[in-house]
């Protein structure tokens, strides 16, 4: 019956038994109020498919916490923390728990960490994905546990998703700053930089060659001390350019480096962040940047995880649009 693949759920069980979901848990749970027959019938179903019990046949029966994985690529970046912050929110207030997970920026990791997550019986994943790609979800559909995608574009029968707009935002800044302004952009190439600075690295590069426009791409560490280092070192040589970063620490870095070369931001350089936080007003000068509330987008995927496994989520994609929010670090 192909039940031998991943993990059996207890949907199947109660459907190969011709039962209730709440029959079952009950059966699980050990109640007197289930048949003999009943109860024997389910439990062989039970034995026979290999079925282990997760949170969910308990819940049913008790009305108590189910399960929820969380995995990310790190907790470390500020946008991080404020989607778990969102996430865990939600969470609390629909009475469920919350299982971190978090990886790094390798496809091979993140599907460690999903297969990981779905063994220790989680009723439902979310995974904010740098890496994976459509066949890796086909394999994680046939487990039969639902999975909601941040930062992709990928839905199925047991998968939504929540992919970000960021490709559209940044060419229509760019093409503003072709016909005002007058330096040099820059793009800040990060090494596993994943998914999501790839897609507006790609942007930019596409953007520029329609126009005929020189740019630059420029290797950088995903470290605030080295990027500072590195840029002290280029302002030497190069004093005016319009500097794209994957994060305001990286912004910053370029910034400080400006000024503490003796040059002015925005007259001299200009710099945009790709992901705003808190930060990028809260710096001197202000970074202009590219925002998506990632709180929000925390407790939309917790609010769209638990509809996909209840049976009662019609649209399995909902799409973010970044904004851009120009502060002090550009001219326009």
């Amino acid at each position: 019956m192909g039940y031998d693949k991943g993990r059996v759920t207890i949907y199947e069980v109660a459907k190969v038994s011709g039962v209730s979901l709440a029959t079952v848990s009950r059966v699980i749970n050990d109640s007197d109020t289930v048949k003999e027959d009943t109860k024997r019938k389910v439990l062989a179903v039970i034995r026979k498919l290999g079925y282990k019990p997760s949170g969910l046949a308990q819940a049913l029966a008790t009305n108590k916490t189910t399960n929820i994985g969380l995995i990310v690529p790190s907790a470390n970046y500020v946008y991080i923390s404020n989607l778990l912050n969102g996430v865990s929110e939600v969470c609390k207030a629909k009475g469920f728990t919350l299982s971190l997970f978090t990886t790094s920026h390798s496809r091979e990791d993140a599907t460690a960490c999903i297969e990981k997550a779905i063994k220790e019986h989680v009723d439902g994943v979310i995974v904010f994905d740098d890496e994976l790609n459509d066949e890796d979800y086909k394999i994680f559909n046939t487990y039969d546990v639902p999975v909601l995608v941040i930062n992709n574009n990928v839905s199925d029968s047991k998968i939504a998703c929540i992919p970000f707009g960021y490709e559209h935002l940044i060419k229509r800044i760019i093409l503003d700053y072709f016909s005002k302004g007058d330096k040099q952009m820059t793009f800040l190439h990060v090494h596993n930089g994943g998914r999501l600075l790839r897609r507006v690295e790609n942007a930019f590069i596409r953007t520029h060659e329609e126009n005929d426009k020189l740019f630059d791409i420029m290797n950088c560490d995903d470290s605030y001390q080295r990027t500072y280092r590195d840029f002290m070192e280029r302002f030497k040589k190069k004093k005016k350019e319009y500097v794209i970063a994957y994060r305001d620490s990286i912004a910053a870095a370029v910034l400080n480096a400006a000024t503490d070369s003796g040059l002015t931001v925005p007259g001299d350089v200009e710099v945009l962040s790709i992901i705003g936080t808190k930060y990028s007003s809260i710096l001197r000068p202000q970074i202009s940047s590219m925002n998506v509330n990632f709180y929000e987008v925390g407790k939309r995927a917790v609010d769209m995880l638990v509809d996909l496994i209840n049976g009662d989520l019609n649209d399995k994609t909902y799409k973010f649009e970044s904004k851009y929010i120009k502060r002090e670090s550009t001219r326009f």
